[in-house]
């Protein structure tokens, strides 16, 4: 049943089941005459070749109101997997165009910016939407970026619209909207945001007071949704991390960089499916492990950057606070479950949390060794001063490839 719950200083946006898509798309359309936006879609070569993608492609030719997109392919070397996702975009026209990051050119440009003192040597998701971001800077008739992921097995058109719409509308005057959703099949899924996220935000405000860093975080139903939208002029002022900290890395550069009443989340209004990580107990440094530790070191190294102390005594007594919410957490879900008629592996979640006990941990002993971290990305703003042409270059980059490989 839906619910009107605003909760904390950011605004929710539901779905009450009272709009149909072709209401939204109209006035989407309408919107976007004097608000144009561009989507970004990263992808990995597996990305690329699985059925999610194709679907998606399909399905963004009717999105008329997107105008630009960029595909940002990353982490292949292949000419032939850069042809082949052409193959699956052509059909979106002019307005597409892949940016290939790991090219010939895409490598020279990014040689380019190390000479220049930036450190953009890490690769993944978080260099391919910086890069992404820049491409889009290159018009500055373009309002707002939507960042959507490539693996959604149930994606449709209506998502995107509920995510462009708050930014779009004259009416509305966010900078920034995040994406929530439920992640169950015949099971719930979404253990790092059940299982970690929601119970260690509790025991942090239990432990620190009420920050308003974590307030502003645990505001949000689903923190970890790789699905936003971000006002251009936002996007030019925020940093972007390159490991697992992406989400919650991007929520503390838009707590620092604008006011949480111009940040909103919206309801997707559908269950959300796409692919799944393991939970890597043999190799923490991989999969729901590796993703807990870069999100928990990202979440300390914020606090402390806001001026909070917090001691080895402080992280024993969030290790202990956290278990015990997060074993209240599971009773919860397990009752949910049932009533839905869900399979429930209370065993399983039960490793999950004492698993992601230990990488509080390990990540605050890390924090402590190591209190900056590895550099994020620089922001656009600081690249364009040194740089003025780069965006520019990048397009530039993707039209040759596309001339050259096609």
């Amino acid at each position: 049943m839906p619910d009107f719950s605003q909760y904390g200083p950011i605004t929710t946006i539901h779905e009450l089941g009272t709009v149909d898509a072709a209401e939204l798309e109209h006035k989407l359309n309408v919107a976007v005459r004097e608000f144009p936006i561009g989507l970004v879609l990263p992808i990995t070569a597996a990305d690329m070749k699985a059925e999610p993608f194709a679907n998606i492609a399909r399905k963004l030719v009717d999105a008329k109101f997107i105008d630009s997109i960029v595909v940002v392919l990353n982490r292949t070397t292949s000419a032939d997997e850069y042809k082949q996702t052409y193959s699956f975009t052509e059909q979106l026209g002019d307005r597409c165009r892949i940016l290939w990051t790991d090219g010939p050119r895409g490598q020279q440009l990014y040689q380019e910016l190390t000479d220049a003192g930036f450190d953009v040597s890490r690769p993944g998701k978080g260099r391919a939407v910086w890069t992404a971001f820049g491409y889009l800077l290159a018009d500055p008739k373009i309002k707002a970026y939507v960042l959507q992921d490539c693996d959604i097995v149930n994606y449709d058109n209506d998502m995107l619209m509920r995510l462009c719409l708050p930014m779009a509308h004259p009416s509305l005057d966010f900078d920034f909207c995040k994406a929530y959703y439920a992640r169950c099949t015949d099971r719930m899924h979404g253990r790092v945001a059940r299982l970690l996220m929601t119970p260690i935000t509790r025991a942090m405000i239990s432990v620190l007071g009420s920050d308003k860093f974590l307030v502003f975080v645990r505001s949000f139903r689903y923190p970890l949704a790789g699905e936003f939208a971000v006002s251009s002029a936002l996007a030019r002022s925020n940093r972007i991390p390159c490991d697992w900290g992406l989400e919650v890395g991007t929520l503390a550069e838009v707590f620092r960089n604008t006011s949480p009443k111009r940040v909103c989340q919206v309801d997707l209004g559908r269950a959300y499916e796409h692919k799944h990580q393991p939970l890597s107990l043999d190799d923490r440094s991989r999969g729901l492990m590796g993703m807990a530790s870069d999100i928990l070191t990202s979440i300390l190294r914020t606090l402390m950057s806001n001026g909070l102390v917090v001691t080895r005594g402080h992280l024993l007594s969030i290790r202990n606070s956290y278990l015990r919410l997060a074993q209240d957490a599971i009773r919860q879900y397990h009752a949910d479950a049932l009533m839905n008629s869900l399979e429930y592996d209370r065993h399983g979640e039960e490793e999950a949390i004492e698993a992601f006990a230990e990488q509080i941990t390990a990540a605050g002993e890390a924090v402590f060794d190591d209190p900056s971290g590895a550099m994020a990305l620089p922001t656009w703003t600081r690249v364009v001063a040194a740089l003025p042409d780069f965006p520019a270059r990048l397009r530039e980059m993707a039209d040759k490839d596309q001339a050259e490989y096609v």
